[in-house]
């Protein structure tokens, strides 16, 4: 029993030792400058001849947030906008683009290829590249027809669905990592379960919404998530934006920046909140 205890005690030690080079850098480079950022976000930080000095103000930069700069919160607004009509797009599209390239087709691998490659190659920063110099934008919507009906019916909508079309090419990139996790997901699906609802005389898409559904969406939550916390880390989203360059304006940027993150941060997360209510079990648990 002692010899048990031994050995289990040297694999706990393994495990923490395997971890460790992670935990070490997590705590570093993430933990520490996140927290700071809270005391950051109550100081008027400048720059000097000196250096970095902070000022203790309070509640001041808060303050500032909301009630002085006329650009923030019509920005947060605007990303909440952008959020709820891109998420849900990124995440059906990335859910059909799986079930096709999850089918057992000639060449499956090669589509599979044509469709990831460009997703490996360009990776955030080329893409961030690309999206400043405006090669990721298509053509306006605004001079159609079709814009104007929806415009004089819902000019939310139409601006909406305008926006949509004009970076349609970054919401096909967004589907790259979702549609891995779909595919995962899809594969793990007891093949058994749809044999017996065939032999029920199920149609292809009854066995889509009563199997693969309510299977996947543990991974929609997965997808979701993701997908939400990455469209908040380009130039898409006014907000990231504006902390970016709030950040290198050396008359108290740093900490105003830091107050417009932590903002933006409750809004992310009410946004991750909602996405567990939606995905729970009726029983109050997460799928």
């Amino acid at each position: 029993m002692k010899r048990k205890n031994m050995h289990k005690s040297r694999q706990n030690l393994m495990g923490y030792l395997f971890m460790s080079p992670w935990m070490i850098g997590f705590l570093i480079f993430t933990a520490i400058p996140f927290f700071y950022t809270i005391y950051l976000s109550f100081n008027d930080v400048t720059l000097t001849v000196r250096g970095w000095e902070m000022q203790w103000n309070q509640y001041d930069n808060y303050i500032s947030a909301f009630l002085r700069n006329t650009e923030f919160i019509p920005n947060i607004i605007s990303f909440c906008i952008y959020i709820v009509i891109y998420a849900p797009v990124i995440i059906v599209i990335a859910f059909i683009l799986a079930i096709l390239l999850n089918q057992k087709i000639k060449f499956r691998a090669g589509f599979r290829l044509i469709y990831f490659l460009p997703v490996i190659i360009m990776s955030g920063s080329v893409m961030q590249q690309l999206m400043d110099s405006g090669n990721t934008e298509m053509g306006s919507l605004e001079t159609s027809v079709i814009f104007m009906i929806i415009y004089n019916a819902s000019p939310i909508l139409a601006k909406a669905l305008s926006f949509l079309f004009e970076n349609f090419s970054m919401v096909l990139w967004f589907t790259g990592i979702p549609i891995i996790l779909f595919i995962n997901g899809l594969q793990k699906i007891n093949k058994s379960l749809y044999e017996a609802a065939e032999i029920d005389g199920a149609t292809s898409w009854q066995m889509l919404w009563k199997i693969t559904v309510p299977l996947i969406k543990p991974i929609v939550l997965v997808t979701t998530i993701f997908t939400i916390v990455q469209l908040g880390l380009y130039n898409l989203n006014p907000v990231y934006q504006m902390i970016q360059d709030t950040i290198y304006n050396t008359a108290g940027g740093l900490g105003l920046a830091s107050a417009f993150s932590w903002i933006y941060t409750f809004v992310v997360m009410i946004f991750v909140g909602i996405t567990f209510y939606i995905f729970r079990n009726k029983d109050g648990q997460v799928e």
